[in-house]
């Protein structure tokens, strides 16, 4: 596997040239990819490099032993060291899948359980708004149905990192293992008695596209504008500035109102729906890929139940990976890395399983 690094290397040299060239900048999407790409070979490149240093010095650790035990030791802490510089090496050279390093458009919406499930899906966007903070990313919300009780029936936010983040850190990298249904066990704020119900919310997670990435013909949309309504049907515009676009050829249909004004929630509504048929696009691409890449497609479909947040035993699980704590209020607060690894942990060992056969 690491004979291929000297090819990467190549390449790595090559982008720099290109990214030093002013004509390079003028195109910015192109400019972003270099950098991506760039960004992602200097971190090949660099643990290749620790790889090879770490096992030069192994060398000469073993050969000094041989004169004087002393340096058994040290060969022993190289040696330690040179095998998890290895694991980190594979891990880097594992093909990624180029839609990882995206921003992320992320919709969470209620189910079972009413009012309850409204309330679960609030909790749930304030968990993903507090570790995006926390990853110094930025939140934007670009639809949102409210319920009676301050909940959400729906709410759809753009997940955006600043600058070129770092390979597999990147929005829709970590974020696409959260796709799925996510089940409460708690007693509702509307419950009397204090019994524990148990209701689900689903989140749906799609990688942003860019308008040159999805080519959209204005004359396969229908799009029809109506009044913005809040919790319980009222309204609160009183211009028809929401708009519901109908994707003709494939069914889909996506509707905005939370902008003031009719272009803007154009804008908002076409944002998603240039990422939902990149999806499906990415989907059908699957479908005829590895029993492997279909396996993660399915970690980002609806139809699965991945999660479970027991409030009486302060217990979080996660079904796919087996991962599970006792520490939800702090996953609630953003504490989510722990969880997101065990799912990034399944992932690789899921790729590095498919690169060896």
């Amino acid at each position: 596997m690491f004979e291929a690094v000297e090819g990467l290397a190549a390449e790595h040299a090559e982008l720099e040239k290109r990214l030093a060239a002013p004509e390079t900048h003028a195109d910015a999407r192109l400019a972003k990819q270099l950098n991506q790409r760039y960004a992602q070979l200097t971190s090949v490149l660099t643990a290749w490099r620790r790889w090879q240093g770490l096992g030069e010095d192994l060398d000469a650790a073993r050969e000094l032993a041989t004169e004087d035990p002393a340096f058994a030791e040290e060969a022993a802490t190289i040696a330690s060291d040179l095998d998890a510089a290895e694991e980190r090496l594979r891990r880097l050279l594992v093909p990624r899948d180029p839609v990882d390093e995206k921003d992320a458009l992320l919709e969470v919406k209620s189910g079972e359980g009413g009012e309850e499930s409204a309330l679960f899906a609030a909790d749930l966007l304030r968990m993903y708004t507090r570790y995006a903070e926390r990853r110094g990313w930025k939140v934007e919300v670009l639809d949102a149905t409210e319920s009676d009780l301050g909940g959400y029936k729906s709410v759809t936010v753009a997940v955006k990192a600043k600058g070129t983040p770092e390979p597999g850190e990147a929005p829709y990298g970590l974020l696409k293992f959260e796709g799925g249904v996510h089940r409460v066990q708690r007693v509702p704020v509307t419950e009397s008695q204090g019994r524990v119900h148990t209701s689900a919310a689903g989140v749906l997670v799609l990688p942003e596209a860019e308008q040159v990435e999805v080519a959209v013909d204005e004359n396969d949309l229908r799009i029809d504008v109506f009044r913005s309504s809040g919790p319980g049907g009222q309204s609160v515009n009183t211009t028809d500035s929401a708009v519901r676009i109908t994707h003709l050829p494939t069914g889909i249909v996506v509707s905005c109102q939370n902008e003031k004004s009719q272009l803007q929630n154009r804008e908002q509504a076409m944002r998603i729906l240039r990422a939902r048929l990149l999806a499906a696009a990415q989907e059908a691409a699957a479908s005829e890929a590895s029993d492997a890449r279909r396996s993660q497609v399915r970690t980002v479909d609806r139809s699965e139940r991945i999660r479970t947040y027991n409030f009486p035993e302060n217990r979080i699980s996660d079904h796919r990976t087996g991962y599970k704590a006792y520490n939800l209020d702090q996953v609630l607060d953003g504490d989510l890395q722990p969880v997101l690894d065990s799912c990034l942990e399944a992932d690789l060992a899921a790729a590095l399983d498919a690169a060896q056969q």
